[in-house]
């Protein structure tokens, strides 16, 4: 009579392995393309012409040497202006917005309102320059 215990191997099924694997890289395909941020590290050139774009449809932004700011031509506050710009998409969504700045305008105040325009995801956005 034989005592000795009886040995259970453990077999890894393999047929799925497969099926597995074509699983996990489409998994991580998906998840690879969600957090891709496409982004081009290019130096502008300066515009040799100008596009003209119509009056009626533009909104415009002011920014003094003081860092001052005008919505249409009127002294605003950072607020009025992110609700200009909410009032204007949602009456007219093609609106282009104008900004303008004087030449010694130090660039962080123009970077306030491009914060505010990306913040809002305005992306008609022009800067106006001097032909």
């Amino acid at each position: 009579m034989n005592l000795g215990r009886k040995r259970n191997r453990f077999i890894i099924p393999l047929n799925s392995m497969s099926d597995v694997a074509f699983l996990l890289l489409i998994f991580i395909m998906l998840v690879s393309l969600i957090n891709y941020r496409r982004e081009v590290k290019i130096e502008y050139p300066e515009a040799e012409t100008a596009k003209k774009t119509s009056a009626e449809k533009n909104l415009e932004i002011w920014v003094d040497r003081e860092g001052a700011l005008y919505l249409d031509g009127l002294p605003s506050e950072l607020n009025a202006i992110q609700n200009g710009i909410i009032d204007t998409y949602q009456t007219a969504p093609d609106t282009r917005i104008h900004i303008i700045a004087d030449r010694d305008t130090p660039f962080e105040y123009v970077n306030r309102v491009l914060e505010l325009l990306q913040m809002l995801q305005y992306r008609v956005v022009s800067f106006v320059v001097k032909n």
